[in-house]
C-alpha cells in the first residue's frame, strides 16, 4: 500500500469551501479518499469540488453558527455513508478588535464557529454506528495565535487556545474506541482571508509579519500535507497533539 493511503476512506472537511479546508480536499482525494464537503458558500463549494479526483463526494451546505442543527444536518449524509474514518474542522472566522472593544456577543459568535461547532460534529462522529472497525482521526485546525499572544487578538487566540486544550481531554476519552484526535497550529498562511486582512494593513506592518516567518509564508498546502499524516495510518501512534507548522515563526 502507497505511503499515507486514503484509499475508500470517508473524510469530513468543515470550511471546504477555501483556504486551507479546499486544499486538504484537494490532497486528500488525490490520495484516494471521499470527501463530504462542507461550508456555507454552495458555489464556492461547488468550485472545490470541481478539482477533485473522482470519487464518491459529497456536497454539504452548512451554517456552523447555528450549533443546534447541527446533527439533523449531517444525518443525511451520514447514514449515505455509514462510516467516517476521519474528519478536519478547518472552518473558522477571524476577529481583530481591542480588548476593550469586546462584548459578550464578540466572543459566543467566534467560539460558536471555531470551537463549539467543530466539538459537536466530533461528538457525533464519534457514536459507535459511524466509528470504523479500524478506529478513525479527528484534526481541528488551530493557530499559532493559541500558544502566542498579539494585539487586538483577544476573541482569536482564546477560541484557538481552547481547542488546543479541548484537544487533549476529547483524546482521552475517545482512545478506548480508537479514535485520534489532534491540533494543527498554523502561522500565517496565504489565504483569501489573510489577503483580504492584508489589504487593510499599513505596508510596513505586513512586512513585519511576512518577515517574522524565516521560511516565508506557509501555503495551504502546508496544512494540508499535515492533516494527511495525522488521517493516515502513519500516525497511528500520534493522539492529544498540537503540531505546529510555522515556518519558523516561534523560534526566533
Amino acid at each position: 500500500m502507497a505511503i499515507f493511503s486514503l484509499i475508500n476512506k470517508n473524510i469530513l472537511i468543515t470550511g471546504a469551501s477555501s483556504g486551507i479546508g479546499a486544499s486538504c480536499c484537494k490532497l486528500l482525494s488525490e490520495q484516494g479518499a471521499n470527501i463530504i464537503l462542507t461550508g456555507r458558500n454552495s458555489e464556492k463549494l461547488k468550485s472545490t469540488l470541481a478539482g477533485l479526483e473522482a470519487g464518491n463526494h459529497t456536497l454539504l451546505e452548512l451554517d456552523l453558527s447555528e450549533n443546534a442543527s447541527i446533527e439533523n444536518a449531517l444525518n443525511p449524509v451520514l447514514s449515505k455513508y455509514q462510516k467516517i474514518d476521519g474528519f478536519i474542522h478547518s472552518a473558522g472566522i477571524e476577529l481583530t478588535l481591542p480588548f476593550n472593544n469586546l462584548k459578550l456577543n464578540h466572543y459566543q459568535t467566534i467560539f460558536g464557529i471555531n470551537v463549539f461547532s467543530g466539538l459537536e460534529i466530533a461528538r457525533i462522529l464519534s457514536k459507535s454506528k459511524y466509528i470504523p472497525e479500524n478506529g478513525s482521526s479527528y484534526i481541528f485546525i488551530s493557530s499559532i495565535r493559541g500558544i502566542t499572544g498579539a494585539i487586538g487578538a483577544v476573541a482569536y487566540s482564546a477560541s484557538k487556545g481552547a481547542l488546543i486544550s479541548a484537544v487533549r481531554s476529547v483524546a482521552l476519552e475517545l482512545a478506548t474506541k480508537k479514535i485520534r484526535v489532534n491540533c494543527i497550529s498554523p502561522a500565517f498562511v496565504k489565504t483569501n482571508m489573510l489577503m483580504k486582512s492584508f489589504s487593510e494593513l499599513p505596508i510596513e506592518s505586513v512586512d513585519k509579519i511576512v518577515n517574522s516567518h524565516p521560511l516565508g509564508l506557509g501555503k495551504p498546502a502546508d496544512i494540508a500535507s499535515a492533516c494527511l499524516y495525522l488521517l493516515s495510518e502513519e500516525s497511528g501512534w500520534v493522539t492529544g497533539s498540537n503540531l505546529i507548522i510555522d515556518g519558523g515563526f516561534t523560534i526566533q
